[in-house]
């Protein structure tokens, strides 16, 4: 008959276990929390393009001068580059929390991309308001 090792029972193992699950579900609050911000956000930067091109087109409306239809051209192009990134960065966050979820529900390890998304959306805003920078002195 082969014996078994006795099992010895260290109170610490199931303080580690406690301490580890509580570590997930405060990852996972962040995650959502994280999320919740990107919505936030990107529906500030929809509601501000929709916002660009309300008040351009009240402008046009008492001024029907060259410039001032010019300027509203301008601003729905800019509006709508503002409502495209903003929907590109609520599908692009809610990805990014539904991966992370599923890789902390595996328990892997979280990786932070090279190129986060408040990075790619900052250049991407970037870009576009030098764009519209562009447009306005060039024209």
């Amino acid at each position: 008959m082969i014996q078994e090792p006795p099992i010895s029972v260290d109170p610490r193992v199931g303080l580690a276990e406690r301490r580890t699950s509580l570590a997930a579900f405060r990852a996972k609050l962040a995650l959502d929390r994280t999320t919740l911000a990107w919505i936030r956000t990107t529906l500030t930067m929809a509601s501000f393009g929709f916002g660009t091109v309300a008040f351009f087109r009240s402008l046009r409306e008492v001024n029907q001068s060259a410039e001032t239809i010019r300027l509203h051209e301008l601003a729905i192009r800019f509006g709508v580059a503002l409502i495209l990134v903003g929907i590109a960065a609520t599908v692009l966050a809610g990805l990014s929390h539904w991966f992370s979820l599923r890789r902390l529900r595996r328990s892997e390890a979280l990786v932070i991309s090279q190129w986060p998304l408040s990075i790619t959306v900052g250049m991407l805003l970037a870009v576009a308001g030098l764009v519209g920078l562009w447009s306005l002195l060039a024209g």
